[in-house]
């Protein structure tokens, strides 16, 4: 009793700095770039490295730290995690270089920082299904949930707070946490888990997953980037040759692991219904969250937050805020979602969650652009309840569903599913978006030059790229004041002062990119309550309630000494 709590108070911990970590990063990006004297709108690859680097990283070694952890110890790499994720906050901190080489830095460190995020993402899950019973799997996995929103949370209110001080105390903060957990696990966690002790390393497994996931996400990352003449690079030689080296590692995965002697991941797995079904609930659910939350926050940044008044600098931590109803939904259902799964089984709870989730979807489609804040604060409670409903039944279905020795592995699959997708999403719905603003956004641009007189603006305005105007959305910039500051001043002279204070107020631009953002906008929120929709009838479709028929349950002080396996059920 007392020891399962301990796994759990550093699980938490170990959750709550990695999304403090992510979140932070996001709010804090202009403090960042302003400290090492990097211009964001110009400098494209740092900027989605840093963003984006330490997720692609993580998905790229999950499943191969989850095998490794079956074979040599899931403690051992969660210890070793913590500590080379507190080494990269430190060094984060001192990053010493500014510009260009600083950017590299701090893009280097960050990657440290990931492979000990990878590190204990990869056992944590496993960690409380080791210690926690069959039935209470469910309520671990729920309150670490709450770890994850309630990070989400502080990494909001920290990264407003401290990016106004010194963008270095952005890295600072996950230090302390890091010692604590670092700590924690080195004296207070055992090792329970059930070593794969006859498995070898599966070198070509390795190498055709980790070439193939590295390839595929580095492709989907720089065909974000500008090409030539082009908004986006799909069409660079480079994105399409990585994209597709990428697939075809990926391709030969499987056939190579049904070859080897000790395959890095057992793919008889996949003959497990509630395994299956779960992890491809997990896959699309994050494919569909992803990008629409990017979207919803550049909604807030660079369209609503301005055209009610709030500075554009200060618009970055205000969305994070007018976010929170989303967070609070899932930390309210994620523990209550998974005591009753404990009790009733997964699948209709999952299955309702992915559904609301789906409906959320459907209402934003039909808010008007011009909404009040307690209509899409609903709808946001309404996705984190969603959510919440979904994630910890089915999380603690895919943990059930294998045996003691795979655990490692699951939750690798399981957190690579969500790593992987994610960025994915994020690519997919920024294509659509910027696609939509490459057909609309000079023509919005010239209509609003129009009626204000400055037409003869419009070619320098023209040259704001689709996606500098979506970067400039997402990170709190006016790019219009950009611009102007970069024309000769006696240009500047001729314009009108009460043409240049509307071109620099808070609103100018806002309304400008609400009119070409929009129509994209609900394309994306419709693809995303498909593919939700999808989620939930694989949520559906996985069965009731199965545990792997080598699991034992204690229900009172008798069954320490005559456990009695728990039978499985798959219907």
């Amino acid at each position: 009793m007392e020891y399962k709590w301990t796994a759990m108070t550093t699980v938490f911990i170990a959750t709550l700095i990695g999304s403090i970590n992510m979140m932070i990063i996001l709010i804090a990006i202009p403090a960042i770039f302003n400290g090492i004297h990097i211009d964001p709108l110009n400098s494209f690859p740092y900027l989605l490295w840093i963003l984006m680097g330490y997720m692609l990283v993580v998905a790229i070694l999950l499943l191969s730290f989850g095998r490794l952890s079956d074979m040599y110890g899931r403690v051992k790499m969660f210890q070793l995690g913590f500590l080379i994720f507190t080494v990269g906050s430190i060094l984060l901190y001192f990053t010493p270089s500014t510009g260009d080489a600083g950017a590299l830095e701090i893009i280097i460190f960050r990657i440290i920082q990931a492979i000990g995020g990878a590190l204990f993402m990869a056992n944590s899950a496993a960690i409380l299904a080791d210690a926690f019973p069959a039935d209470e799997r469910g309520k671990a996995l729920g309150i670490n949930t709450v770890a994850g929103m309630s990070g989400n949370i502080l990494g909001l209110i920290l990264g407003g707070i401290l990016a106004i001080f010194n963008w270095r105390y952005i890295f600072l903060v996950s230090v302390p946490f890091g010692l604590i957990g670092t700590i924690l696990s080195f004296y207070k966690l055992k090792e329970l888990s059930i070593k794969a002790v006859k498995t070898k390393l599966d070198i070509w497994g390795n190498l055709t997953f980790v070439s193939g996931i590295t390839l595929l996400l580095i492709g989907v990352t720089y065909g974000l980037i500008p090409y030539g003449n082009n908004p986006m690079g799909w069409n660079n030689p480079w994105v399409i040759a990585s994209m597709s080296i990428g697939l075809i590692s990926l391709i030969l995965f499987p056939i190579v692991e049904t070859r080897v002697e000790s395959p890095m991941f057992d793919l008889n797995l996949f003959k497990i219904k509630s395994f299956t079904f779960g992890i491809l609930a997990t896959l699309l659910s994050a494919l569909a969250r992803g990008g629409a939350m990017i979207l919803i926050i550049i909604l807030l940044q660079g369209i609503w937050l301005p055209l009610h008044g709030y500075s554009y600098a200060s618009t970055p931590f205000w969305a994070g805020v007018y976010t929170i109803p989303l967070i609070i939904g899932m930390i309210v259902m994620a523990p209550i979602s998974g005591i009753l799964s404990d009790k009733y089984g997964p699948r209709w709870i999952a299955t309702s969650g992915m559904s609301l989730v789906t409906l959320s979807f459907l209402l934003l489609i039909v808010l008007p652009s011009n909404f009040d804040y307690i209509e899409l604060g609903l709808i946001l409670l309404l996705m984190g309840i969603g959510n919440g409903m979904f994630g910890s039944p089915n999380n603690a279905a895919i943990m059930n569903s294998v045996s003691a020795k795979d655990r490692g592995v699951a939750s690798g699959m399981m957190f690579t599913m969500f790593n992987t997708a994610t960025p994915a999403s994020i690519a997919i719905f920024f294509t659509i978006v910027v696609i939509g603003l490459t057909q609309r956004f000079p023509e919005a641009m010239t209509s609003s030059l129009a009626s204000i007189s400055a037409v003869q603006l419009a070619p320098l305005m023209s040259n704001i790229p689709p996606t500098g105007a979506l970067f400039s959305a997402l990170l709190g910039y006016n790019p219009v004041a950009g611009i102007l500051s970069t024309l000769p001043a006696s240009f500047v002279a001729l314009i009108p002062h009460s043409t240049l204070t509307t071109l620099t107020s808070t609103t100018w631009f806002a309304s400008t990119f609400e009119n070409a953002f929009i129509p994209s906008l609900k394309i994306s929120f419709y693809i995303a309550a498909i593919i939700s929709a999808i989620a939930a009838i694989l949520s559906a479709l996985r069965g009731e309630k199965y545990i792997h028929n080598d699991e034992t349950i204690k229900t009172d002080s008798k069954a320490d000494l005559n456990p009695q396996p728990l039978e499985s059920k798959e219907k």
